[in-house]
């Protein structure tokens, strides 16, 4: 094969060979992630961590502690972890691959697909508002008393919105929880095996499930919550809210995938660059959550706050809507009862991190750490 012909091949698939390269062993590197991570896991008492970053599509994994303080297991770049509302990525993913493949229309209306909610009072909302928590103050979670669909069901028709649409942003797993309802229905698919089929066979995730395979459960972690082992139950919408488990060697590919999109899936992760929605200096997506790069600490900490999580906040509807510029960083955070995790990305300086721990620990403290390393990956 020519020098010429090589170079053009490259040029074609650059998503697919950049993983081949791990970074170097650099200790400046080592020893700015030992000290952005370090501190917390003693703080917190976090069990185990893995730590991964990328540098121009080369990777580099920081692992510590345990996946089961019974078994004494370590942490590794394969050890499986719930990565709670990260999920939130995907599901919209599958919404826009509906969209793209002719199923589904962001300005549907969800009875479109969801017939029980006909005439209801959310079903003045659009598939896009449900995306993008803007469907009038879903809560975050569904009431106790909801223990399954049917119930569900009755719950979401009888549901009477705080707000217009579009008009505020609550977070909500009830909301994103639908946005996935309605593409699984729209493709004529069950949504977990949409996903696994749609989103992470065509990005080559071959460790990431929702519900973990037999031959995988030797490297499912334990999540520990009051210092006890536990993993996440099962609830309505909780596999399009918070369902995935992964390693960080699929979620740095994952990232590497949103850094430089190619392939056929392309289109779907550009969508998810795509802002719809100002909540102070946070740009909401589909999934992601925007910021103009450079970024400062205060301002993702304010935008991963409890104010923005807890209660319902005033937007801005970007008319038409916004891709995201090279120099934005995206984030996105994510917990179960027994799992704390924490993924950010900047396109512009190809650089990106994520963070697995199998304990919940504070929000701030997750984008504190991947804030320090985003730096450090900034400045080599």
């Amino acid at each position: 094969m020519n020098v010429r012909l090589s170079a053009a091949i490259l040029a074609l698939f650059p998503a697919v060979l950049v993983h081949a390269a791990p970074l170097e062993d650099d200790a400046r590197l080592r020893a700015a992630v030992d000290a952005a991570v370090k501190p917390v896991i003693r703080a917190y008492d976090l069990p185990g961590m893995a730590v991964a970053v990328t540098v121009d599509g080369r990777t580099r994994f920081f692992n510590y502690g345990v996946a089961s303080r019974a078994s004494g297991a370590k942490v590794d770049e394969h050890t499986l972890f719930e990565v709670g509302s990260i999920s939130k990525t995907f599901t919209a993913m599958l919404a826009i691959d509906a969209v793209a493949a002719g199923k589904l229309k962001l300005d549907a209306h969800p009875s479109m697909f969801l017939e029980e909610l006909k005439d209801t009072a959310l079903d003045r909302a659009t598939v896009l508002d449900l995306g993008t928590y803007t469907a009038g103050g879903l809560p975050l979670q569904v009431p106790d008393e909801v223990e399954d669909d049917a119930q569900a069901r009755a719950w979401l028709r009888r549901w009477q919105p705080d707000a217009a649409p579009a008009t505020v942003r609550r977070y909500s797993n009830a909301s994103i929880g639908l946005l996935g309802r309605v593409a699984a229905c729209a493709l004529d698919m069950d949504f977990t095996a949409a996903v696994q089929s749609r989103i992470f066979a065509p990005l080559g995730l071959k460790e990431s499930y929702y519900r973990v395979p037999a031959e995988a459960m030797g490297r499912y972690a334990w999540g520990y919550k009051d210092d006890k082992p536990v993993r996440v139950n099962p609830g309505v919408f909780d596999m399009e809210a918070y369902g995935v488990k992964s390693s960080a060697a699929d979620m740095i590919r994952y990232v590497q995938a949103n850094i430089a999109p190619a392939g056929p899936l392309a289109h779907a992760l550009e969508g998810t660059h795509v802002g719809y929605f100002k909540a102070g200096a946070m740009t909401q997506g589909l999934g992601w959550e925007q910021y103009p790069y450079p970024a400062a600490k205060e301002v993702l900490l304010a935008g991963n706050s409890e104010g923005m999580l807890l209660r319902p906040n005033p937007v801005t509807r970007l008319v038409p809507p916004r891709a995201a510029p090279p120099a934005t960083l995206f984030n996105k955070t994510g917990s179960t009862g027994g799992f704390g995790a924490y993924v950010a990305f900047v396109p512009a300086r190809r650089i990106g991190v994520v963070i697995l721990a199998n304990r919940s620990f504070p929000t701030p403290a997750r984008v504190e750490a991947g804030h320090a390393i985003l730096e450090a990956l900034a400045t080599r």
